[in-house]
């Protein structure tokens, strides 16, 4: 049995159609920078999907079990071209370019799951089972 922790967050969007599609051209498959993809790994994010809706964006972060979000968000502030990447992308967003991604990507309180083991705050990141990953 593999554990691992799940964070949500919330961003928005500038209300511009136009800076929306070009913002999904920037992470379609291949399209975001490899130094970017790399830091997220290297501070033990394993899987990361982002949705949209209008405006909104919200993403789905998956980490190591041991991961702790404060102290890995500060380590990806400092990596290569971090900082660039933030500044590039926040001409989409409804958000300072100086802003790192702790500060412009809220965390979501969670108020539902199906089979609720624990109650956890949004900072520690909910602790999943694969095992809960069943054929139907």
């Amino acid at each position: 049995m593999s554990r691992y922790k799940r964070y949500c967050k919330a961003l928005s969007l500038t209300d511009n159609t136009t800076l929306i599609e070009e913002y999904k051209k920037v992470h379609a498959k291949g399209a975001a920078w490899p130094e970017i993809t790399q830091g997220m790994k290297d501070v033990g994010i394993v899987d990361m999907e982002i949705y949209l809706l209008d405006t909104q964006l919200f993403m789905i972060m998956d980490t190591v079990e041991d991961f702790d979000h404060d102290h890995a968000m500060s380590l990806l502030a400092e990596k290569p071209r971090q900082s660039e990447w933030e500044a590039y992308v926040s001409r989409f967003q409804e958000t300072d370019a100086t802003a790192s991604a702790k500060n412009k990507w809220q965390l979501m309180e969670r108020i539902y799951e199906l089979e609720q083991e624990q109650e956890y705050g949004k900072e520690e990141g909910q602790l999943k089972n694969t095992s809960k990953v069943t054929t139907f």
